[in-house]
Formats: structure tokens, C-alpha cells, sequence
């Protein structure tokens, strides 16, 4: 794995760039993996959408082939869509009983997921910041990059110290997200819980995960433009231990030095 300096004072990143987007979700899955197994009880948090699918079709494999107990490791997830049952198909809960939480045996009782369905929504989101803090705090925090630089759903003009909240989706962000919602009648919905920026930055660990062609504008900009509350990701230049899994098409924007940063094994 390779160091990249930032500005003279600053923590050094760490970014390891792999051929392809199954190459990331393997070094990925092999970290939580990992994690599991040196602290069984580990706090994680976790992240959804289509780059984190093959992590977790990758991690169950590793769980099962290793028999790795998950019966003891809490999770929060980072957001759910506000108006969508638990039960619905397209909710996150949904999508985290299908793709980890059934097939990788995590107890039900551990794992954590806004309440989109919550009748005091303000409630619901302290609530669920005190859960965290109860936990002992995110020892590793997984995430992954949207088109507008937002991580979670914290949207552009996001405050750095805002903790989880409920927020209004950009018209880019359901944009993209409506690939999920093709089959049904639902409309991607205009609200969402998310973990604010201030709960994300409080995590020990974090690990982005970045893949393919589309996103290699805005991973150059989060990784070497001006910071701005304009591109919510570039706050992860503040943190002291964020690790990018980026794929070569990802990373086609970045500077010559960054671009030949090479992985060692996790």
C-alpha cells in the first residue's frame, strides 16, 4: 500500500489502486474479513449501492470459508430512504438482508439501520448517534464516492460537523440512484436519514471504495482540488486514517504520481 503526501502538516491517505472493480471488492472484502477475525465483537459501518455488492458477495464467501463468526460484530449502516418500509425492495434494509446480513449469519439484533418509517424523524436520528456512541464507536466505516462528491447522502453545502440527519436528495443523486428503482411503480424517494459528515469523521477507520470511468473526475477532485463543502468527500482529507480502493478506470484522472501508486496485500 502507498503513502501519498498531502499538504506539508496534513495526514498522509493511503491509496491502493487494482486492475478492476472485482480486483477492489476482493482487497476490500479480504479487509473486513480480517477484521472479524482479530475482533470478533468489531463495530462496522457500512455502505450500500452497486460498488458495494461484489464486496459483499466477496465477503460472505470469506466468512463462510473461513467460519468466521459474525453472531458478536455490531453495524450501522450509513443511510435508508425516508418513506420506505423495511420490507420494501428497494429500502436498504432490504438490500443488506439479501446481499450480507442474511447470507453472512449477522445477528438481527446487532445490526443498525436508520428508520425511514420513524414518526419524530429528528428523534429517530439522535437516536440513532446515541447507538452508535453506546456501541463504543465505528471502528472501521465503509463508503463509497457519489457522482456529486456526497458521502452517505450528505449532499453539497453539507456542514462538516453535522451528526446523522435527514436530508433533501439532489435531483443528481436520484438520477442516479433511479437505476434501482426501474421495476415497480415507487419513485426514488426525495428524502433520506443519513450519517452526517461529523458521525462519519468520528469513525477510526475508513474505507472508500471508487470504481470504474464514471467516477474518475470527481475522485481526482476529491483526492487533489481545493476542499469545499461543495464536494462533501474531500472532508476525508482530514481524517488521519482513510484507506481509497480505487480501480484503474477510477483513477485514469488522477496526477502521474498518485496514478502509479501500486497495492500491497491487506
Amino acid at each position: 500500500m502507498t503513502d501519498v503526501g498531502e499538504s506539508p502538516g496534513s495526514a498522509s491517505r493511503h491509496l491502493v489502486i487494482l486492475p478492476t472493480g472485482e480486483d477492489v471488492a476482493k482487497y476490500v472484502a479480504r479487509l473486513l474479513a480480517d477484521a472479524i477475525r482479530v475482533q470478533p465483537a468489531v463495530c462496522l459501518g457500512l455502505a450500500t449501492g452497486g460498488s458495494m455488492v461484489p464486496v459483499y458477495r466477496r465477503l460472505v464467501g470469506l466468512i463462510r470459508s473461513k467460519r468466521l463468526d459474525t453472531s458478536f460484530v455490531t453495524t450501522f449502516n450509513l443511510d435508508e430512504y425516508v418513506g420506505l418500509p423495511g420490507h420494501h425492495p428497494q429500502s436498504y434494509h432490504a438490500y443488506m438482508r439479501q446481499h450480507l446480513f442474511e447470507p453472512g449469519g449477522f445477528s438481527a439484533s446487532r445490526t443498525h439501520i436508520p428508520d425511514g418509517m420513524a414518526e419524530d424523524l429528528p428523534a429517530a436520528c439522535e437516536a440513532y448517534d446515541a447507538d452508535i456512541r453506546q456501541a463504543g464507536g465505528i471502528e472501521l466505516q465503509l463508503l463509497g464516492l457519489g457522482p456529486n462528491g456526497h458521502i452517505g447522502f450528505n449532499e453539497p453545502g453539507t456542514a462538516a460537523e453535522a451528526l446523522t440527519h435527514v436530508v433533501d436528495l439532489t435531483q443528481e443523486t436520484r438520477r442516479a440512484n433511479a437505476r434501482f428503482f426501474r421495476t415497480g411503480d415507487t419513485p426514488v424517494p426525495h428524502r433520506a436519514i443519513t450519517m452526517g459528515l461529523g458521525t462519519i469523521m468520528e469513525a477510526r477507520r475508513i474505507v472508500v471504495v471508487v470504481t470504474g470511468r464514471a467516477k474518475a473526475a470527481i475522485l481526482a477532485h476529491v483526492l487533489t482540488g481545493e476542499p469545499s463543502s461543495r464536494y462533501p468527500a474531500t472532508i476525508l482529507r482530514r481524517h488521519g486514517h482513510v484507506l481509497w480502493c480505487v480501480d484503474r478506470s477510477a483513477a485514469s484522472n488522477l496526477p502521474p504520481l498518485e496514478a502509479h501508486c501500486t497495492p500491497s496485500p491487506p
